[in-house]
């Protein structure tokens, strides 16, 4: 399960969203290579390890189902659901999470390999996804947003990647 400092982290972030006019808070974590971020208001909990259950015939990209104090939770792979090879990136089997999002009322989890953290971003600095050759469907994308030179941080629409 999740670390007690994990929890206090994302609610302590949680409740100062929505204080700064023009920025909104995203938890940023990795797939692969690339760094993804979806709206903080979606976020549950970050889960350290759970017990995944396959259900059989599910779609591919639906890993299985956990309990989470006696909900049972669908957890969806994005390595599958984005058709990212497993092996890409550098992160150890002990950094993959689970985050669970609220999307349409439904509780689901998204597995993750890594969490790199909790940011504030200004609304104005996300620009709609390029239109460019990739395995990630652009109806996915909320938005692209330049974390450095070097870096473009993804912005995810949850309801169009989980339930397109």
């Amino acid at each position: 399960m999740e670390t007690a400092q994990e929890r206090l982290d994302l609610d302590k972030a949680k409740n100062q969203n929505n204080k700064k006019s023009g920025q909104a808070q995203y938890v940023v974590f990795n797939i692969g290579e690339e760094e993804y971020g979806i709206e903080i208001e979606y976020t549950r909990e970050i889960i350290k390890s759970a017990q995944i259950t396959n259900v059989p015939n599910t779609e591919e990209h639906v890993v299985g189902v956990i309990n989470l104090r006696g909900i049972i939770v669908p957890v969806v792979d994005l390595h599958s659901r984005f058709e990212i090879d497993q092996d890409s990136g550098d992160f150890e089997e002990d950094e993959q999470r689970t985050i669970t999002v609220e999307v349409n009322e439904m509780l689901l989890g998204i597995q993750v390999d890594h969490i790199e953290g909790i940011v504030w971003l200004e609304e104005d600095s996300i620009t709609p996804a390029p239109d460019v050759e990739s395995n990630l469907r652009q109806d996915y994308l909320r938005g692209v947003c330049a974390r450095d030179e070097d870096h473009l941080l993804i912005l995810l629409d949850l309801e169009k990647t989980l339930f397109t």
